[in-house]
């Protein structure tokens, strides 16, 4: 048995709603005190000892390389006759943003290498003015994701104005005539109670050559939930404003729409188009005065409906293209040009395998299904800014890196308009989509990519979930996935409950008093790829992050006995006390509240944390934190690796992988090879999987 740095265990118990709660390393916690440093540079240690075993790491690192060499292209922003998109070379550490002019000349806009050689610096966001003239975007540093929003020229990318702090997540919704836009902001922590200064965010108009500290005007958000997340959006014609407000990720939405017309953008007379409704609900104002309405009210799938912009309010909807009984409504846009009639075009999914097809705009009448270049997953989905016959879309499936496609409506005719900059040798896999059953009779789908076309042998297998949020795993080039599957593994991913895959049913049946569904199915998933001869316990591993680190923790504390190794990253573990960290409080609509008796009878029932059991033989587990991180604090990681080290039974390790100026989200191509190859490197050593020439 390996020996495992010292954590002393505090005889902390609390009792909460009536029920003792221990948490003997609530000292983890903080991460400023000289014990919690020690341990953690105890625990790099170890790990460093642990992966001098890990015989296939350098093999990883060249063949992520090779696999991510592809680099990535966007779809085109269209503002006139310029064009703004993103292009990742296969050797950048990150995308750059270019634009294409009038006269078909290219030129970089932003490249974060160049604005912070270390590439710690992440581009997160970015809007151009509707004359195409200006352009305003976000950054971050060290994975923070605390965008400051910056406003330049784009002909010499001079900035113009101070930038703005506090605006992480905002959207940026210019006013027709590019003199402004509308922002998101956080009030200043001087004016908010302690702990509170993630939220308190603000609707705010920025007029271009004004001060924000003092010209900004507050057009929304007092006196609304303070964990609100906001939306803002103006018509293309510059004419309607749109406020969207969600309680923290909760799954509905209050709207607001007003006339910019008929009076000061800065004091916009917001009509309420739905408040307090369970639904989510969102509105796209096309040029010829038409409101199409994208909700889920009564169609957990979606369904899009008609109004006049001049009054979108529910008793003026008529339904255009209603529910489907299998498919789920992602997104659509709405063609003019030279069509005798406007058409939509909507993208939909089936077991998130995507679909599009294109009505009349009018009517709803289905016109025709698009012939799309494969099975798989559209990305983006933009249309010229003012209008036209034309869309792009990027295409992706599990083998092909995405690609952005141009479709004529005028002549059903698909185009390849941008590859990827790189070439790569993309190997040989089989991938299906099968149909297993959960442990209470649902219908779950997953995805088996494999080096064969049927379970020849067991094999080493990672198995991935997310089941959350109503985020749908849509097929998708990954070079990890087929890094294992090239090497002879099983890459399996299940679209379990909790989700999107299915709408927005299948996401409640995994959320608040259901998310045990969610552990259920991915437990059943192991269970059915065993059965059938895929692979074995001794062979299986999971991974996932964030939700989906909760979900292989709650996975490996229920059903220890069935996995051989866990990689959780970026993870949700101490589930009694999540909300009082990172910006925990605003998921709490989709986990519930400690602070709710009910809601913690359902947060303490699975808690991975709280659930891990002295003298349990447990599979090699990898953590992963990122110091960076402000979503998900790292406490959960050192907390859960404590309780599991003390508790480990099996000669089988428990790692922490700590890793600083990185957080959540965005991090640069060296970065993300050098944490994909320790992942799977000990996924390999764990599950048995011989890499050649390793």
């Amino acid at each position: 048995m390996r020996q495992y740095p010292q954590a002393h265990r505090d005889p902390i118990v609390e009792t909460l709603h009536g029920i003792a709660v221990a948490d003997p390393y609530r000292w983890l916690e903080d991460p400023a005190i000289e014990p919690t440093q020690a341990w953690v540079a105890a625990e790099a240690s170890l790990l460093a000892d642990a992966a001098s075993a890990w015989t296939s790491r350098s093999h990883w690192r060249r063949r992520m390389a090779e696999l991510l060499a592809a680099g990535g292209v966007s779809t085109p922003i269209w503002r006139g006759a310029r064009r703004f998109f993103l292009r990742r070379a296969g050797d950048q550490q990150h995308a750059v943003l270019l634009t294409v002019d009038a006269d078909g000349s290219e030129r970089v806009l932003l490249d974060p290498m160049v604005i912070d050689p270390e590439g710690l610096t992440t581009l997160d966001a970015w809007q151009p003015s509707p004359d195409g003239t200006l352009l305003a975007y976000q950054l971050s540093h060290g994975g923070s994701e605390e965008s400051t929003l910056w406003v330049a020229r784009v002909d010499d990318m001079a900035v113009i104005e101070a930038p703005i702090d506090r605006t992480r997540y905002s959207p940026v919704a210019w006013l027709g005539d590019s003199s402004g836009f509308y922002y998101v902001r956080r009030l200043h922590p001087s004016l908010v109670p302690d702990g509170e200064a993630q939220y308190h965010r603000r609707v705010l108009l920025h007029r271009i050559g004004t001060d924000a500290e003092t010209a900004d005007v507050e057009v929304f958000g007092a006196g609304q939930v303070i964990t609100n997340y906001y939306d803002v959006t103006v018509s293309r014609d510059g004419r309607w404003l749109s406020i969207s407000a969600s309680e923290g990720t909760a799954p509905r939405n209050d709207l607001w729409w007003a006339d910019l017309a008929s009076g000061d953008p800065a004091a916009p007379a917001l009509v309420p188009i739905q408040v307090g409704v369970d639904a989510q609900t969102w509105i796209h104002a096309d040029r010829d005065g038409t409101a199409y309405v994208f909700t889920d009210l009564d169609a957990p799938r979606g369904r899009i409906l008609t109004a006049p912009a001049h009054d979108p309010r529910p008793e003026q909807w008529r339904e255009l293209i209603p529910e489907h009984p299998e498919s789920v409504l992602e997104r659509f846009v709405v063609l003019h040009g030279d069509l005798p009639e406007p058409e939509l075009i909507a993208v939909w999914t089936t077991h998130t395998v995507a679909s599009m097809t294109a009505h009349d705009a009018r009517t709803g009448a289905a016109k025709r299904t698009l012939t799309l270049p494969g099975v798989g997953t559209i990305v983006g989905l933009t249309e010229r800014w003012d209008g036209g016959h034309e869309l792009w879309y990027a295409y992706t499936d599990h083998t092909t890196p995405a690609a952005v496609w141009r479709y004529d409506a005028t002549t059903d005719a698909h185009e390849l308009w941008a590859a990827p900059p790189g070439t790569v040798d993309v190997p040989s896999v089989h991938t299906r989509l099968v149909t297993y059953r959960s442990s209470d009779g649902t219908e779950v789908r997953m995805f088996v990519i494999s080096p064969t076309d049927g379970p020849d042998r067991p094999r080493p297998t990672i198995l991935y979930g997310y089941g959350g949020f109503g985020v749908s795993l849509e097929p998708a080039f990954s070079a990890t996935k087929l890094a294992w599957v090239e090497a002879g593994g099983v890459y399996a991913v299940a679209n379990i409950r909790g989700g999107g895959e299915e709408g927005e049913a299948w996401h409640r049946d995994g959320m608040l008093a259901n998310k045990q569904h969610s552990f259920d199915d991915f437990i059943a998933a192991a269970e059915w790829l065993i059965a059938e001869g895929w692979t074995t316990p001794a062979q299986c591993s999971i991974s996932g992050g964030s939700n989906g680190g909760l979900l292989v923790g709650a996975a490996m504390t229920q059903r220890p006995d069935l996995f051989a190794a866990v990689v959780c990253e970026a993870a949700l573990l101490d589930m009694v006390r999540y909300e009082r960290f990172g910006l925990g409080a605003t998921w709490n609509v989709e986990y519930g509240s400690a602070e709710r008796a009910e809601e913690f009878a359902w947060l303490a029932a699975y808690s991975p944390y709280h659930h891990v059991t002295d003298g349990t033989a447990y599979p090699a587990t990898l953590i992963t934190a990122f110091d960076g991180d402000s979503r998900v604090d790292p406490m959960h990681a050192r907390k859960m690796c404590a309780a599991l080290q003390h508790a480990q039974a099996a000669d089988r390790d428990i790692l922490l992988r700590t890793e600083g100026d990185v957080g959540h989200g965005a991090r640069s191509l060296d970065r993300t090879i050098d944490l994909v190859a320790d992942v799977l490197a000990f996924t390999a050593h764990w599950t048995g999987l011989e890499v050649d020439g390793a």
